[in-house]
């Protein structure tokens, strides 16, 4: 991503509507489908500017992998840990060494999908799982995926094909951030219609702000148990496949 995004990153993580309940999503999936053990080994990949690593330090012992050096050295200064630099598969992992492995909203920046993933299946210990969050709906491409250097979007059926190829087994897939699905779906729309297309990360007034984030916050009661059929985002996670 471009440096002014991460710094707008930086600035509003810790209490925008969208950060702050896709972090409970995310701890509800862990929570549902982390490995039995009792404390995880976890290999953040992507870490950005470290507004993950608090919520994932909950469940064991994290490490994390950031290539932008800025959104590294913050991420470090904010978390007190020390991130691995570079690109997937330059960074010197331990094979078979991790529980679980996030990506969390990273994938679509990886030109290689499929073999960045073929790579860390390697390194999931036994009866370990990774889990990632992607954008949905490719027809929902728009000038917040150019900002942000995306790659590409996903349908479910696309996903799970990376997924497969890569020599994991899907065990499960779902959409989120859908009751907001229809408003954004409809600003991204109008923007495409009109030409005026922007990035949409500001932060809103608080009380907006408040509404917004217990409207998505509130998936987090069913996204781990029911799959949803659409939404802004997906969700995946995935396990080797034992031969």
């Amino acid at each position: 991503m471009d440096r002014a995004a991460y710094d707008r990153m930086a600035e509003i993580d810790r209490d925008h509507w969208w950060f702050v309940a896709r972090r409970d999503i995310i701890a509800r999936l862990i929570e549902q489908f982390r490995p039995s053990r009792q404390r995880l080994r976890i290999l953040e990949v992507g870490a950005g500017t470290g507004s993950n690593l608090d919520l994932l330090r909950r469940y064991g012992d994290v490490e994390a992998i950031e290539p932008d050096d800025g959104a590294r050295a913050f991420a470090e200064q904010r978390s007190g840990m020390k991130l691995k630099s570079g690109y997937l598969p330059d960074v010197p992992l331990d094979d078979a060494g991790y529980d679980l492995i996030v990506l969390l909203d990273v994938l679509e920046h990886i030109p290689d999908d499929v073999g960045a993933l073929r790579y860390l299946s390697g390194k999931l210990a036994p009866g370990g799982r990774l889990m990632a969050t992607v954008p949905a709906s490719p027809w929902m491409w728009s000038a917040h995926d150019l900002a942000h250097h995306h790659q590409r979007r996903y349908t479910r059926a696309h996903l799970l094909r990376v997924v497969t190829a890569a020599g994991l087994r899907p065990h499960y897939v779902t959409h989120f951030n859908m009751l907001l699905f229809p408003p954004i779906a409809a600003v991204r729309l109008l923007g495409k219609l009109t030409g005026r297309e922007g990035g949409d990360d500001a932060m809103p007034a608080r009380p907006v702000n408040a509404i917004l984030r217990g409207l998505f916050g509130a998936e987090r009661h069913w996204v781990a148990r029911l799959p949803m059929p659409f939404g802004v985002s997906m969700a995946m996670v995935a396990e080797p496949v034992i031969l």
